[in-house]
């Protein structure tokens, strides 16, 4: 069971404090201690908001654990994820590495489970503690089972039962009468987060009724005081087979957490359930929990969940043979294959098949439901029921009517209704496996190989009237085959393709199937005729720059396109694999403009390739940003003339050379291989060999939309960087702002500075400069700053309070010339604790400035 509580006295409490707080205790301390009273009730939500109102308070790191762990206990799975990141990745000294277990199956529960698995096998190679490395190696197959896994069930559809019957709050134990017209189950009386105080006594979880109607099921409708006593939650229904017994647990709650639980009996009579009675020889000290009626070795059995001895660890699955009169023998564990050191709970027994929920089998969320078959002696190895019953999140209490062909289960699957977060409570659902059911299963082979052809894209479109509809298309990186489920009597057309392939398609159709059937079709595509290949190596030598070809500029502009990353990354790469390496990043313009204006323009588009270089984790002193300006016209190789057609190997591209072309589209392709960046070793290795496909130019067409306008040529000194500017009216959005480019700034902070950039001008070396830069918040939600980031030679002082809307504050920076060696342009890289609503990534300012050494 899981339940959302607020003890209202606490509450109360922290407002008193607010009008008369106590003497020597700061607002810090009084919320501190209210969110710690209320952990050790177990009221996890009351707990989270004085912890998070005490960490906007102080911005105390050592608090990050423990909200990330409320988080997760309140299935609140992406503030989780936010929380355990921001922790690890400040975990330099691996003092958290326990929680990278807990963030592993975070990861996988918001569906990022590539991520999850790296995280999991981390854990898995360093943790010490056995039991919950067999855990994490079983969280680590199911995330890598849900990569492979089919997205759709054979004829299997999933619905959520709707408001009549699911509140805000969680339901459990959805459980279907003998003529199939009347569901059971358990929830609470709430729509909202439950509060507990003198006015709200009677907030415990009862039994329910829904009735089944044409259009679906009716309002539910709660049992008498017979079944649902006053002061204990009243939950986990179940029915006898001949539907005559009902049984169903009473528990008491700690908080969130369930401290006592019983199985009760009731029988049916003329005026409806009778009294109930605790059944014997199954019930102890210890939790007896989710009933189930069930049949082995000829007799019946009722199974149940406990953290009874002589199970696996956690909560496990039990069965007693029932003996008449309400009386079981003594409960039998169901053993190592069923039960595991996880839980194991929501046992349901149809036709010789047990079905139950666990988090100790393999599974691609939390609780994933499996089944196990008996043979009359022994329970066959569980198996995952696979994607649509089972989810990213928790799915149990899986139910069938008597024909097996519908039935119910419980999930806190996105889309259903939650009183916090998107995941924190569970809904009903009902399933329907189709009698008559088509579906698809498409491979992907290479004609000369017959191997299976990876990175294909298969469409499958109805085709109504021979009109084609709108298609569905997959694409699947890492495997060769594809599903789909069909409607009946309809055509369909199937096309496949891939980009080093020629398509292929094919058409079927469903109509007159008397029988289900699965259509099954391999397409086998021929390869296209492949370009000539490139040298496989080529070897950088020591003093001599190789170009790199994505590295280009738009006229009169410092900023890298997008595009340059894929060769920042080689050079950071080659730098990684070679620690002893010195590198020159040259920058080179085009020759329009004045001398001295290209000279200062390269030399800032060179040091905007070593500031990303910087950032990335390169020590600054192994990167010389130099800047060519126009001086050194670039020379044709055979590779770039063999791209442009108009140019021949040896031609240098000077003012002569380009003013004589033909055309202005071929001028500008010339300026445009003049503005380049070059890489040329300075120390290390006197000579590296490289693929040469790690050199190759970004493909035609996937170059970012960076303008190439010639007409809006903008002169621009250090202090007049682009700014961005949503709509009359709105805040500026300066260039050195992650915002900056974002149509939409509703919500999020704008830091504005009267002053970017400044410049320090000469300076001593082993001098001193300080400058304090104001700024604004304009934006329409507060702001607060997590962290500043620059080179050893600065120090920062910024505020550590939340900054309302329209509020103001300083940022001091003083600069250390001691250790330098040469003039340079300093980055200040501001983090807020504010993240962007796409990516959850930490909004970044940045500020700079430069100064002209002396010595």
């Amino acid at each position: 069971m899981r339940i959302i509580l607020i003890i209202s006295t606490i509450c109360c409490f922290s407002l008193v404090t607010l009008s008369a707080q106590p003497i020597g205790k700061s607002n810090y301390e009084i919320l501190l201690q209210g969110a710690q009273e209320a952990l050790t009730k177990k009221d996890y939500y009351l707990a989270l908001t004085k912890y998070e109102e005490a960490y906007d308070e102080k911005k105390d790191r050592e608090l990050t654990l423990t909200i990330a762990e409320l988080h997760y206990l309140l299935r609140d799975y992406s503030k989780a994820e936010r929380w355990y990141s921001r922790l690890l990745d400040r975990d330099k000294d691996n003092k958290f590495a326990e929680e990278r277990f807990n963030y592993g199956r975070v990861l996988k529960m918001i569906g990022e489970y590539n991520e999850a698995t790296l995280v999991l096998q981390q854990y898995i190679d360093e943790t010490q503690d056995p039991i919950r490395k067999k855990l994490a190696q079983n969280e680590l197959i199911g995330a890598e089972m849900a990569l492979t896994l089919p997205e759709t069930a054979k004829g299997v559809t999933v619905d959520n039962l709707g408001k009549k019957v699911n509140g805000k709050q969680s339901e459990y134990s959805p459980t279907l009468d003998r003529d199939g017209k009347t569901l059971y189950f358990s929830a609470f009386e709430a729509d909202d987060v439950i509060v507990v105080d003198e006015k709200n006594t009677d907030f415990y979880a009862r039994l329910y009724m829904s009735t089944k109607e044409d259009n679906g099921w009716s309002k539910r409708k709660a049992l008498d005081d017979k079944i649902n006593r006053p002061g204990v939650h009243t939950t986990n229904v179940a029915l006898s087979a001949d539907g005559k017994r009902m049984y169903f647990t009473r528990s008491i709650l700690e908080g969130n957490t369930l401290a006592n639980s019983k199985i009760y009996m009731s029988e049916s009579g003329d005026g409806g359930w009778l009294g109930p009675n605790e059944i014997q020889g199954v019930n102890g000290e210890y939790i007896a929990t989710h009933p189930a009626v069930g049949e082995l070795y000829g007799k019946e059995v009722l199974f149940f969940s406990s953290n009874m001895e002589g199970g696996e660890g956690g909560m496990d699955l039990f069965y007693a043979t029932y003996e008449g009169s309400g009386k079981y023998s003594d409960p039998v564990s169901l053993g190592a294959v069923i039960n595991t050191v996880g839980d194991e709970l929501t046992p349901y027994y149809h036709d010789g098949t047990l079905y139950f929920s666990s988090t100790g089998h393999p599974g691609i969320g939390g609780f994933d439901i499996f089944y196990s078959v008996w043979d009359g002696a022994n329970w066959s190895e569980p198996k995952n029921m696979g994607k649509v019953y089972n989810t990213m999140v928790d799915d149990l209490y899986f139910r069938m009517d008597e024909e097996g062909y519908k039935g119910f289960l419980t999930s806190n699957r996105e889309g259903g209704r939650s009183a916090h977060g998107k995941t924190c409570c569970d809904d009903i659902y009902s399933f329907e496996i189709a009698k008559l059911y088509a579906d698809l299963v498409v491979g992907v082979f290479d004609d000369a190989t017959k191997q299976p052809l990876f990175g294909a894209t298969v469409s499958l479109v109805e085709m109504t009237n021979d009109t084609p509809g709108t298609p569905d298309s997959k694409t699947n990186s890492t495997a060769n085959k594809f599903e789909y489920g069909l409607g009946l009597e309809k055509p369909y057309k199937v096309a496949v393709s891939h980009p080093d392939y020629f398509p292929d398609s094919m058409t079927l159709n469903t109509v007159g199937l008397t029988d289900s059937k699965t259509f099954q079709h391999n397409f086998i595509l021929k390869a296209k005729p492949k370009p000539p290949p490139e040298p496989e190596y080529i070897t950088i030598v020591e003093e001599k720059p190789i170009v790199l070809e994505n590295i280009l500029y738009d006229f009169d502009d410092d900023r890298i396109r997008q595009s340059a990353e894929v060769d920042l990354e080689l050079v950071y790469e080659i730098m990684t694999e070679h620690d002893s390496m010195k590198v020159e990043l040259g920058s080179h313009t085009d020759n329009r403009g004045k001398d001295n204006y290209n000279a200062d323009l390269s030399q800032r588009r060179a040091e905007s390739a070593r500031r990303w270089l910087v950032r990335k984790g390169i020590d600054r002193e192994r990167v010389v940003a130099k800047g060519y300006g126009e001086t050194v016209p670039q020379t044709v190789t055979a590779k770039v003339a063999a791209k442009h057609d108009f140019l021949n190997e040896g031609d240098v591209l000077t003012i002569a050379f380009i003013d004589a072309l033909e055309t202005e589209e071929q001028k500008e392709i010339a300026h445009e291989l003049n503005r380049r960046t070059e890489f040329k070793i300075l120390e290390g290795p006197t000579s590296i060999q490289i693929k040469t496909t790690r050199l190759k130019k970004q493909e035609e067409g996937k170059e970012d939309a960076t303008p190439k306008d010639s007409k809006s040529r903008r002169s621009r000194d250090r202090n007049s960087l682009p700014q961005a500017q949503v709509g009359k009216g709105d805040p500026v959005i300066s260039q050195l702002s992650t915002l900056y480019g974002r149509k939409d700034l509703k919500g999020l902070p704008i830091m504005t500075f009267n002053e970017r950039v400044i410049n320090f001008g000469k300076v001593k070396r082993g001098e001193k400069r300080t400058h304090i830069y104001e700024f604004v918040n304009e934006g329409d939600t507060p702001l607060t700053i997590s962290l500043i980031s620059a080179c050893d030679c600065t120090t920062t002082e910024y505020p550590t309070e939340t900054i309302k809307p329209g509020g103001k504050g300083s940022i001091k920076v003083i600069f250390d010339s001691t250790e330098k060696e040469e003039s340079e342009t300093i980055d200040v890289d501001i983090m807020l604790e504010n993240t962007l609503p796409e990516t959850g990534a930490p909004i970044i300012e940045m500020l700079q400035y430069t100064y002209e050494l002396v010595k």
